[in-house]
């Protein structure tokens, strides 16, 4: 059950949140949902799950609008605000609550309080979570019908390493299950590590929509650490060759295969301490796509920014 967005845009006032976004979740694959702050992803997930009525297009969840869904809490789990459940109420008490209202058993309640690790603060009023326990309560929300739809917003915020190898986990769980799993974070190098295709957004608009490993190919850069580092260089100087020094002994190498680096050096007997390829990661990728379309930078609080 794929999430399908056909032209949507969204307008507070006379500022567009999101302007014409047409894309498509498919199911059995971890998508990741990236943009600079402000860029609409909230409002793009509030709208998908109608808490946000689009100014015009639409978002469909299996060919069908959310309000359309028979049993939403079967079909889609979502996870848009930490912490959305009551202070005073205790996390079993407040899963039952929500299981109660569609129609869940409550042993249902008692598997999900255990995939999320809950057990020991099951009995604790969600008011004295951490933000991290939060979390975890909320994606037993979602989880609750278990349901082939996950949206997620920033899932992992707050969470500890050990959390966090255990929200990537279930996730890459889900998505293997044949689950439609979309979720967005501001944690890159984890993100990274999970999802498959990444949809990236900047002001409002779609900037890429694209499979990570398309994202991350690059031409074939190559990092050398050797003493010899400037002769090196001067060896490989050729129309097509671009260099980058991170210090006196390492650089990166555009346009030489590492093949011919290798050989190079040895024939000039240049000792290598270092030759490897390197992959351009998802933050190298992000941050080129979306250099246009920052609206928040840092040092711009003393320039009025708004």
């Amino acid at each position: 059950m794929s999430i399908h967005l056909l032209s949507l845009s969204k307008r507070y006032g006379k500022n567009w949140a999101v302007r014409d976004l047409s894309f498509e979740v498919q199911p059995g694959k971890v998508t990741g949902f990236l943009g600079p702050n402000g860029a609409g992803k909230s409002t793009t997930m509030r709208s998908i799950v109608g808490l946000d009525r689009p100014t015009s297009g639409e978002a469909l969840i299996g060919g069908r609008r959310y309000a359309g869904l028979r049993a939403p809490l079967r079909e889609v789990g979502t996870l848009l605000d930490a912490k959305s459940a009551h202070r005073s109420r205790r996390a079993v008490d407040h899963l039952r609550t929500v299981a109660t209202t569609h129609g869940i058993p409550r042993k249902r309640v008692d598997e999900v309080i255990g995939l999320a690790g809950l057990e020991s603060v099951a009995k604790r009023k969600a008011g004295k979570f951490s933000l991290g326990m939060s979390q975890r309560l909320g994606i037993a929300v979602a989880l609750l019908g278990d349901p082939h739809t996950l949206i997620l917003d920033e899932p992992v915020n707050g969470l500890d390493p050990e959390g966090v190898t255990w929200m990537r986990n279930l996730l890459a769980h889900l998505a293997r299950e044949g689950r439609t799993v979309f979720l967005s974070s501001h944690l890159l190098s984890e993100l990274s590590l999970v999802a498959e295709h990444v949809v990236v957004i900047g002001r409002g608009e779609l900037i890429a929509d694209a499979p990570l490993s398309e994202l991350t190919a690059h031409e074939e850069r190559v990092r050398v650490r050797t003493g010899q580092l400037g002769e090196l260089l001067r060896l490989l100087v050729a129309p097509g060759v671009a260099t980058t020094s991170h210090d006196a002994a390492m650089a990166d190498i555009v346009g030489v295969p590492v093949e011919e680096i290798a050989q190079r050096a040895a024939d000039a007997g240049i000792v290598l301490l270092e030759l490897s390829p390197v992959q351009r990661t998802l933050e190298e990728a992000y941050t080129e796509l979306t250099s246009d379309a920052v609206e928040y930078r840092a040092g711009d609080e003393g320039r009025g920014a708004s």
